[in-house]
């Protein structure tokens, strides 16, 4: 491997050329509290089984809660929430003081955030794998659902929408 890497500022303008939907993660913790933080690193892997990734910060709060469940929910946020983006995305401990939630039909799932998203797919975790400073949590879906809205997406630093 070459000792050269590119500048990080570079890097990050290169990502932000990439439009990405707005996904929140959700999870409950071992303290039975809900856990949540905004993510644009979010993919499918595999369609059998349904599989997909999600890629959280090792500083996160809702890390351990990941980690603790066993699973996640991804819920893929509808146009015109980007002020619930940002909450997700702040290290405030009352994320979900105002936000409608439900809880996932599997036990160990995360918060379902049903007025808010446009998708969701609660996922038991498969595989973990540590990459840099981030936890890639490969997860299988078991429970899904959307609507047919328009989708909130984050690009070149800004929000729009699609759909």
């Amino acid at each position: 491997m070459s000792d050269s890497r590119v500048d990080e500022l570079v890097f990050r303008e290169v990502l932000a050329t990439f439009p990405a939907g707005v996904v929140v993660v959700t999870a409950i913790g071992a303290d039975l509290q809900p856990a949540g933080l905004t993510v644009s690193a979010f993919c499918s892997v595999s369609a059998r089984p349904p599989l997909v990734l999600v890629c959280v910060d090792e500083g996160s709060n809702t890390l351990p809660a990941i980690e603790a469940a066993g699973a996640y929910t991804v819920n893929i946020l509808a146009a015109g929430r980007e002020e619930l983006a940002l909450l997700f995305a702040s290290k405030r401990d009352d994320k979900f003081a105002a936000v409608q939630w439900r809880a996932a039909d599997l036990p160990r799932g995360g918060p379902i955030l049903h007025e808010d998203a446009a998708a969701h797919a609660v996922c038991e975790v498969r595989e973990t794998v540590v990459a840099g400073d981030h936890h890639v949590f490969i997860g299988e879906v078991v429970e899904a659902g959307f609507d047919e809205g328009a989708t909130l997406l984050y690009h070149r630093r800004g929000f729009a929408s699609v759909g």
